[in-house]
């Protein structure tokens, strides 16, 4: 026989879990203002999420509510390497990106709140929240051939969850992106878990990353819980995508420290043990041990930026719970331009068992 083909899968770290550097650290961490202003963002997207699950639990944010908790590296990484022409389409654990990208906590609360005007955000060109899983890769690759046709130096970042890559849509989305070089970064939040499924119950692959091969895309793989190695490689994987080069796959490898969603309930199936040994290597400390090591960071400048999230956070909050009800008839009101018949006879009939005026 012949061998014919052989490919390999890159692993990529700075930081180690105690926050000591592994290797040279990129020329982007000479800004020592990007990175206190990551290590902030990582802050301020766990105090939100602490609050929002707070909030759903004592019954003032409807629905439920999907943490980042443990994972805030993977989107605070990506989203700062993002430049404002580039396309977010995200799935339901990008807070820390959002928040770089114009979205606010008030959107973020209506949107889990069951309020569509949580869709409408300042980052016009971004998609909104998606939940169907792996949907959004294929309306990514569908962004990107935009771009592409336009002749833009735009790049599109779609993000998903470890479970989302055995869904067909994840598959036909990388064969289109790798056959006609899409300007598209697929982001893999490999946090071990698919609600409750465990990752080596879901593919007999070795790596997430490896799934790009067969697609004739770049894979590599990095330490998600080191905010610098995924603001590294995303920023490599954009800069290609809007050169012209094509997509990327990134699998950042972490660990999800909450519930799948405030609908779970994850010490059913969680070994306490790897969940104790997963908090070792979380993302906050990590990096705030490498500023302080540095003289960049210190426990004052730590409670004032406590204190500043809280003000910040509760604000939102307030904004959020004097949000005026919206009518029953919203629920129609923001599929199509114009409505079809069927839909548009049902909400009349919704408008007057609600007692509303159309």
């Amino acid at each position: 026989m012949t061998e014919v083909a052989r490919f390999s899968i890159q692993h990529t770290q700075f930081l180690d879990e105690n926050g000591n550097p592994t290797q040279a650290l990129p020329a982007f961490c000479d800004n020592h203002e990007l990175l206190v202003h990551l290590y902030r963002t990582m802050f301020h997207t766990r105090a939100f999420d602490d609050k929002a699950i707070k909030l759903q639990r004592t019954g003032k944010m409807g629905g439920t509510y999907a943490s980042s908790l443990g994972q805030e590296a993977i989107f605070v990484g990506y989203g700062s390497a993002m430049q404002e022409t580039d396309v977010l389409v995200p799935y339901y654990r990008d807070y820390g990106a959002m928040f770089q990208r114009g979205i606010t906590m008030v959107d973020i609360l209506r949107y889990w709140g069951g309020d569509e005007q949580g869709n409408h955000f300042a980052a016009k060109e971004d998609f909104p929240i998606c939940v169907p899983i792996a949907s959004q890769c294929l309306h990514a690759a569908g962004v990107a051939k935009a771009f592409q046709y336009r002749k833009q130096s735009r790049a599109v970042v779609v993000t998903i969850g470890d479970g989302g890559t055995s869904e067909g849509d994840f598959y036909e989305a990388l064969n289109v992106a790798g056959d006609w070089k899409l300007p598209v970064v697929f982001v893999i939040n490999n946090n071990q878990w698919a609600i409750s499924v465990p990752r080596a119950a879901q593919t007999g692959a070795e790596t997430l990353a490896q799934k790009a091969i067969a697609a004739g895309i770049t894979g590599e793989q990095v330490d998600g819980n080191d905010v610098i190695a995924m603001r590294h490689v995303a920023d490599r994987a954009l800069e290609r995508a809007r050169n012209g080069e094509g997509p990327t796959v990134i699998e950042a490898m972490t660990y999800r420290l909450c519930d799948h969603t405030t609908s779970d309930d994850a010490k059913r199936y969680v070994n306490a043990s790897d969940l104790e040994a997963a908090w070792a290597k979380e993302p906050l400390v990590r990096l705030r041990h490498y500023l302080a090591a540095q003289g960049l960071w210190d426990d004052t400048q730590e409670e004032q930026l406590r204190l500043d999230c809280r003000e910040q956070i509760e604000a939102a909050v307030q904004e959020y719970i004097n949000t005026p009800t919206q009518p029953i008839s919203s629920m129609f009101d923001y599929h199509y331009a114009e409505l079809p018949l069927e839909l548009a006879r049902q909400r009349h009939e919704a408008v007057e068992l609600g007692g509303e005026h159309d």
